[in-house]
C-alpha cells in the first residue's frame, strides 16, 4: 500500500537528508488505530502521523508521509524509499540490527484481550495451554506470544494487520489476543465494545516506541530528537496527545 498523505508532496525529490533540505519523507503503516490509520479517502491520520507533521514544522522541514504495509516497512526504509519510519515501532535488538532509532515518543505497554465470556481467567502462561491466541506478525507482541504462551500449549496465529487479529477475536476464530494497550483499548471502545474485553496487562513489557532511520543518519537522527523535545517542552505533544487519549503515553 502506497497511500500519500492528501497535500502532503511539496517540494522536489528528497534525494538525501542534510540541514538545508527543504521536505523529510516519514513512513507509517496506516493500519494501527489510532496511532496511525487511513480513512475512506485513502488519507493518513492517528497520533504517529500529527506527531509526524509537528516534527516537521520544527525542524522547518515540509512532510511526505506515506503508507506501507508492516512487513514491508523496514525493507522499504533500507531501499531509500523514505528518511524514517513513524509507525509506533519498538526498538527491539533484532531491529537495532538494522536500523537505527530516535529517542523515544511515546511508551507502550502490552495487554491481552479475550471474549466477554471467555473461560480464559487470567494472562498467565498455563491459562492458555489449549488456546488459540492471535497477534500481529513481527511484532513484539507476536513475540511475547510465541515466547510465552507458545510454549505453555497455545497454539499462536500471526496476522498481517492487528485489525485481522482483533476481526477474528471478534467472529469467535481466537480464544485471546496480545496487542499494544492503547490500540486495544480504542478498538474495545469501539468496534470490540460488545464482544470483548482486557484480560490484564503483561507486567515487565513497558517499552519505548521511536522513529527508525538508517544507520549512520547522525545528524537526521540530533534533528529529529531535538524536535521531539522540543514538542514537548512547548505544549504540542500534550495537546496532539489529548485528541487521543485521556493518561499520559509518554
Amino acid at each position: 500500500m502506497k497511500v500519500l498523505a492528501a497535500g502532503l508532496i511539496l517540494g522536489s525529490l528528497f534525494i538525501s537528508f542534510s540541514a538545508q533540505a527543504e521536505s523529510l519523507r516519514l513512513a507509517s503503516e496506516g493500519a494501527y488505530p489510532p496511532f496511525n490509520y487511513v480513512d475512506s479517502d485513502n488519507k493518513l491520520h492517528g497520533f504517529d502521523i500529527d506527531i509526524a507533521y509537528a516534527l516537521c514544522d520544527k525542524m522547518k522541514v515540509e512532510c511526505i508521509v506515506t503508507a506501507q504495509d508492516w512487513d514491508g516497512i523496514i525493507p522499504g526504509l533500507l531501499a531509500k524509499k523514505y528518511d524514517g519510519i513513524i509507525a509506533s515501532m519498538i526498538p527491539t535488538e533484532e531491529r537495532r540490527q538494522k536500523v537505527d532509532f530516535t529517542n523515544r515518543y511515546y511508551t507502550t505497554k502490552l495487554a491481552v484481550a479475550v471474549r466477554k465470556d471467555s473461560d480464559i481467567k487470567d494472562v498467565d502462561p498455563q491459562s492458555m495451554k489449549g488456546k488459540t491466541i492471535g497477534a500481529q506478525a513481527g511484532t513484539a507482541q507476536a513475540n511475547y506470544a510465541e515466547d510465552n504462551y507458545g510454549p505453555a500449549g497455545a497454539e499462536i496465529k500471526l496476522y498481517p494487520t492487528a485489525d485481522d487479529a482483533n476481526s477474528d477475536l471478534l467472529n469467535n476464530r481466537l480464544d485471546g489476543i496480545v496487542h499494544d494497550k492503547y490500540p486495544l483499548m480504542s478498538w474495545l471502545e469501539n468496534e470490540g465494545k460488545d464482544c470483548c474485553k482486557v484480560l490484564g496487562e503483561l507486567d515487565g513489557t513497558n517499552e519505548p516506541v521511536a522513529i527508525a532511520i538508517r544507520k549512520n543518519s547522525d545528524e537526521l537522527k540530533a534533528r529529529l530528537n531535538k524536535a521531539i523535545d522540543e514538542i514537548r517542552a512547548d505544549g504540542t505533544y500534550e495537546k496532539i496527545a489529548k485528541k487521543y487519549f485521556q493518561f499520559d503515553v509518554y
